[in-house]
């Protein structure tokens, strides 16, 4: 089985939608990422920041989830990453009503000796100098996974493109991927994608699905219709988690394989939408995973006549 390493925010959340509101919960891309991960049994780790805020139970959570915290440094007098967001009624716009990096503006990570060596590298949603900073500190990794967001297209272009250049595959959302390539067309804006380094592009559409591109071929595994959804934050970590334990399991990063971490992923992303934070995540069994992979080969089977 192959060594996941996943970089990402470990923090805390204050949600707000129109099913309800939270205090602080336990939230972060690292987080979400890790517990869809740890779905597959991989032999994974969390790099990140806290402060000495951040309680212990959210760490046992981790590690009771088979995710080592050897890369999650705690820094002394330190405050958490802290963000807060307020989602309109259609659950796809949301405004940010509160970011409060704290412990993150400063952060130096450290890969553990034990992740050096790691097959699969998960790049969450960080500023790409720090992305580019742990892929300095691992040796020579059979897949690098990039998750960005059109923050850092606005703020750090110029570092953001030294990262694409160096991973193979990319998951961004379809606004994103028309902001970095110029394109309206997903087709094209992939095209586009594909010449700034990464081998694979993966646009996700939320409730609409996602595509996986590569070369000339292209793939594409819809999202399972939800009767409720409570909260989206996080599903998309959720996705790009489900995707990267898929292939650190199966040991496989062929594109036909990519087609299933993509259903793989989708499928554990709608779980993570139906509870605030990650409290979903955190109670789900194989057994109902199962079941919705089950609903998913029905959502998308079907024979057609040709005449």
């Amino acid at each position: 089985m192959s060594k996941l390493l996943i970089v990402g925010t470990v923090a805390f959340d204050a949600i707000e939608t129109p099913f309800g509101k939270t205090d602080k919960i336990l939230g972060g891309a690292g987080t979400y990422i890790g517990l869809s991960a740890s779905q597959f049994n991989v032999d994974s780790a969390v790099v990140s920041v806290v402060g000495d805020d951040f309680p212990q139970k959210y760490l046992d959570l981790l590690t009771g989830n088979n995710i080592n915290i050897d890369g999650i440094e705690i820094v002394e007098g330190g405050k958490t990453f802290f963000w807060s967001g307020r989602y309109h009624n259609d659950l796809n716009t949301r405004d940010t009503l509160d970011t409060q990096l704290n412990v993150l503006a400063d952060f130096n990570p450290v890969v553990p000796s034990a992740y050096k060596d790691a097959d699969i590298v998960m790049l969450g949603n960080l500023h790409p100098l720090v992305q580019l900073s742990v892929l300095e500190q691992i040796e020579s990794p059979k897949l690098v996974v990039l998750d960005t967001m059109n923050f850092w297209m606005d703020n750090t272009w110029d570092d953001l493109l030294k990262v694409i250049a160096k991973v193979d595959v990319i998951t961004i959302n379809d606004e994103e991927a028309r902001q970095l390539s110029g394109e309206h067309s997903l087709v094209k804006a992939a095209r586009k994608i594909n010449q700034l380094g990464p081998d694979y592009v993966v646009i996700k559409k939320g409730e609409h699905g996602a595509l996986l591109f590569h070369e000339e071929e292209i793939f594409f595994a819809p999202a399972l219709p939800l009767e409720e959804v409570f909260d989206p934050t996080g599903a998309g970590d959720t996705f790009a988690g489900g995707f990267a334990g898929y292939l650190a399991k199966t040991e496989d990063i062929s594109f036909e394989n990519m087609k299933n971490a993509i259903i793989y992923g989708s499928n554990l992303a709608s779980f993570c939408v139906e509870k605030f934070g990650t409290e979903r995540m955190q109670e789900l069994s194989p057994a109902d995973v199962q079941e919705r992979l089950e609903e998913f080969k029905k959502l998308t089977q079907f024979e057609i006549e040709i005449s």
